[in-house]
């Protein structure tokens, strides 16, 4: 079992590597990373839902560690989380005129040798934060802000979790990646009644884990190798859907690792027409993919200069905003709007080297827009102002051809409720490569 016990607010350092580069609210309206000072480190939270993006730099009394989590919370405060061997220690950072407030959460104190504790995704509604304590045997969640009195853990599951996906709008149901038994599965716990239950299963012996989840069509981003034995495939399948999960041969990308990082919301109904954010990182670099169930094609477009890679967040209207900081431009944000793929198979993919051309998984049109922060008084050092993207930026492949039939649509307008069906186990139990 897991040991944690919760200790009274106290000060304390910490080592290591960060959690995260850059971390986003659920809805979008705030963001918070480890901004660096020279050789020092300290938290900054970004202001993404005005007409333009700012930073606050929220310098402590000391530096932080390179360890420091960080994540912003909805009313603009940022947690941050500072580990020091068995010891985590939480507390709320926030603007106070020329100086950083800071209001100490509490420690939780992790005992058992070899547990691990981490920040989990920001919960919707942004008034409370999770960490995940995994230890050898057990793992536990905890609610480190937004409690009545500190930390308080929440639940206790068998077996070694990773991960951390929600499956709803109010925080209640979170997923985990549950090693057991040699095996990864991932299971759902319901934080309001302490009650962790199977969620997917493709076939006994393989490893399959939660990726992504969107609330509001229930459209899920898997990763097993239950297709591959050995190799672990990227499908999707829909919560509550006896349809089973699909495995597009557009998401292997040789000699790339392909990583989903955000799911336009909004799409009630339609999971198929769901666009979705890839983070791919191949040996010439990294860059921006998109793809939708609907279309079995990514479209492959450079990464604005200086992406904080792997953030971004979908608006519901099909624009992903992925926040960026450079010299000139220390807090960003580029626009990114896709068009229905048309035109000129076999466009170049940015980033492959010398033109090589995949006429099935490239291409669309797409316009890159950027806004660049505008300091707020006294907080940040340098100036930044909105500009277009630069002429020598690299442009979006040419339109790639004919588009290929698209797949089953996994749950139809007629027949399927109007919000993912709740906890109970999802039947994904199928295999489909499409």
């Amino acid at each position: 079992m897991t040991v944690c016990a919760i200790e009274p607010p106290s000060a304390s350092g910490a080592v290591g590597v960060p959690e995260a580069g850059c971390v986003i609210t659920a809805d979008g309206s705030y963001a918070a990373r480890l901004a660096p000072a020279g050789d020092c480190w300290f938290a900054e939270r970004w202001t993404l839902d005005g007409p333009e993006p700012y930073a606050v730099p929220l310098p402590g009394n000391q530096p932080e560690e390179p360890g420091t989590g960080v994540q912003p919370m909805g009313d603009g405060r940022v947690l941050v989380h500072r580990p020091s061997a068995s010891r985590h220690l939480f507390s709320l950072l926030y603007p106070t005129g020329p100086g950083t407030g800071e209001l100490p959460l509490g420690t939780v104190e992790c005992s058992e040798p070899g547990t691990r504790l981490v920040l989990l995704p920001p919960a919707p509604g942004g008034a409370r934060a999770y960490a995940l304590a995994s230890g050898p045997r057990s793992s536990s969640v905890w609610l480190v802000a937004g409690g009545a009195s500190g930390p308080e853990r929440l639940a206790e599951v068998p077996g070694r979790c990773s991960g951390g996906v929600w499956l709803d709008g109010t925080g209640r149901l979170l997923a985990l990646d549950r090693e057991l038994g040699g095996r990864t599965k991932t299971v759902t716990v319901d934080l309001e009644r302490a009650v962790v239950s199977p969620l997917l299963q493709i076939a006994d012996d393989s490893d399959d884990r939660l990726v992504l989840a969107d609330p509001d069509s229930g459209l899920l981003l898997i990763s097993s190798d239950a297709p591959s034995p050995g190799q672990e495939r990227l499908g999707w399948g829909v919560l509550g859907s006896t349809l089973p999960v699909r495995f597009p041969e557009c998401l292997r990308l040789p000699d790339c690792v392909v990583t989903p990082f955000a799911i336009q919301p909004g799409q009630v109904l339609t999971p198929e027409n769901c666009a979705v954010g890839l983070r791919v990182d191949g040996a010439f670099g990294t860059w921006v993919g998109t793809w939708r169930p609907a279309e079995r094609r990514v479209r492959h477009l450079p990464a604005p200069e200086g992406w904080l890679a792997g953030a971004g967040v979908w608006t519901p209207e099909g624009v992903l905003r992925l926040p960026y900081a450079t010299r000139a431009t220390p807090c960003g944000v580029s626009h990114l709007t896709a068009t229905a793929a048309r035109g000129n198979a076999g466009a170049a993919e940015p980033g492959r080297p010398g033109g090589e051309t995949e006429p099935a998984q490239t291409g669309g049109e797409a316009e890159w827009g950027r806004t660049g922060g505008v300091p707020e008084p006294g907080r940040t050092g340098g100036a930044a102002s909105a500009r277009p993207a630069a002429p020598s930026e690299p442009r979006p492949p040419a339109p790639p051809g004919s588009e290929a039939p698209a797949p089953s649509v996994a749950r139809s307008a007629g027949s399927a409720p109007a919000r993912p069906v709740p906890l109970q186990q999802a039947p994904l139990g199928r295999l489909v490569t499409n």
